[in-house]
């Protein structure tokens, strides 16, 4: 957070109340500003020059620009990069502020071009800095820019440090879709124990769409503890034009993969064992990531020394350890029995056909009697176990 001092900014060039001598002095010379009878009727015709105050302001909040005795005709501020801070008058138009905020530890030019009351212009200029941030906020996105995912991925963002003022950071997030999906905003603690705010669609992604966010951060404040936003981010991802969807069925002992509604593939399975801390989750899990052959360690997942060793085909489903893989060890047991340390195991074969066809955020839809209980929202992509009106009470904006 600033501390309240930093309201003391430093203006580089004399500003803010210009005097009529002062803009007339700045003025260049025209016909009316020569002296003699003719250009004296001419100038007290005009009338006096409008007064500007410019009022720099700490960061995170506007800039604002008023007029006395005229009106404002032009206002430009721009930061040292050459970035337009975009704002507009009043209707009266005396006075003038900013779009958005100003942030900290930025050096503002501002350009004014005042009517006075008998129309006469004048222009001024000046400038200020806001102090530095002492604490800087970022933010991790997924999916990826630029990438394509599957029907079940939520745009999700995980902030380094906490966020306080979640509805004035959720107020910055703007999500664009090529087809007005209808969504929301939902705040949870993710895995790791840091903030987080994913935007999940009301049902699955409609294959093809396209998603685009702009979160215009830069100068906004994540209130105690959290520091400041010194930049803005933009990202954009396409969903698949196949709308895949994994069903499993732990009761069976069976995996079912839909394309587009239709069944393509039918994978006999062995799930947690039952009874205990080996047991599976159930619920919608989304494949959060390909990984392949990965060492998996079951002391990484409180089980002790369960087991140690190297798994081909595996993708992750959860940040607690769930993964659907390659379990040739355990093939007698594949439709017939519930054998794994929680995770979902199959042929090689079978599981690196799966590994080939699946994107990340395709869902897996789990269910089955004897479980660990429901994916929670924040480990991995849980939020589709919450209905929709539960999804959006997790909005600060609601």
């Amino acid at each position: 957070m600033l501390p309240t001092r930093t309201r003391r900014i430093r203006v580089h060039l004399p500003l803010l109340a210009l005097t009529a001598a002062a803009l007339t002095a700045c003025s260049a010379a025209t016909a009316t500003d020569t002296p003699g009878k003719g250009g004296a009727a001419a100038s007290a015709a005009q009338g006096a020059p409008a007064k500007v105050t410019v009022a720099p302001p700490a960061a995170g909040r506007p800039v604002t620009v008023t007029a006395s005795g005229g009106t404002l005709a032009q206002v430009k501020v721009v930061d040292a990069k050459g970035g337009v801070l975009a704002g507009r008058s009043s209707a009266d138009a005396v006075s003038w502020a900013s779009d958005r905020k100003a942030a900290p530890g930025t050096s503002y030019t501002i350009e004014v071009v005042a009517r006075g009351s008998g129309g006469k212009e004048s222009t001024s200029r000046s400038s200020f800095t806001t102090p530095k941030a002492n604490l800087v906020n970022k933010l991790t996105l997924a999916p990826g820019k630029n990438t394509t995912v599957g029907v079940g991925q939520p745009l999700s963002i995980v902030f380094d440090r906490p966020v306080g003022d979640k509805a004035a950071v959720e107020r910055q997030l703007k999500v664009t879709t090529s087809n007005g999906t209808e969504g929301s905003w939902g705040w949870m603690t993710d895995y790791s124990g840091k903030d987080r705010v994913d935007w999940r669609p009301r049902a699955y992604w409609k294959p093809g769409t396209k998603v685009t966010l702009d979160a215009t951060l830069n100068g906004t404040d994540s209130g105690r503890d959290g520091g400041w936003f010194v930049r803005d981010y933009k990202t954009g991802f396409t969903v698949d034009s196949t709308a895949r969807v994994v069903r499993v069925d732990l009761d069976r002992k069976q995996l079912r993969l839909e394309q587009d509604g239709r069944t393509v593939r039918t994978v006999p399975v062995s799930g947690g064992t039952p009874g205990g801390d080996k047991r599976s989750w159930r619920g919608t899990a989304v494949l959060m990531a390909k990984e392949g052959t990965i060492r998996m360690n079951s002391e990484t997942v409180g089980l002790g020394n369960a087991y140690d060793k190297m798994v081909k085909s595996s993708m992750r489903l959860t940040w607690s350890g769930m993964y659907a893989h390659a379990a040739p060890w355990n093939a007698q047991y594949f439709g017939s029995a519930n054998k794994s340390s929680g995770c979902i195991g199959m042929s090689s074969e079978q599981a690196a056909g799966l590994f080939s066809t699946l994107r990340p955020g395709d869902p897996f839809e789990i269910k089955g009697a004897d479980t660990k209980g429901v994916v929670a929202e924040g480990n991995g992509y849980g939020e589709w176990n919450l209905s929709w009106e539960q999804w959006q009470a997790k909005s600060a904006l609601r």
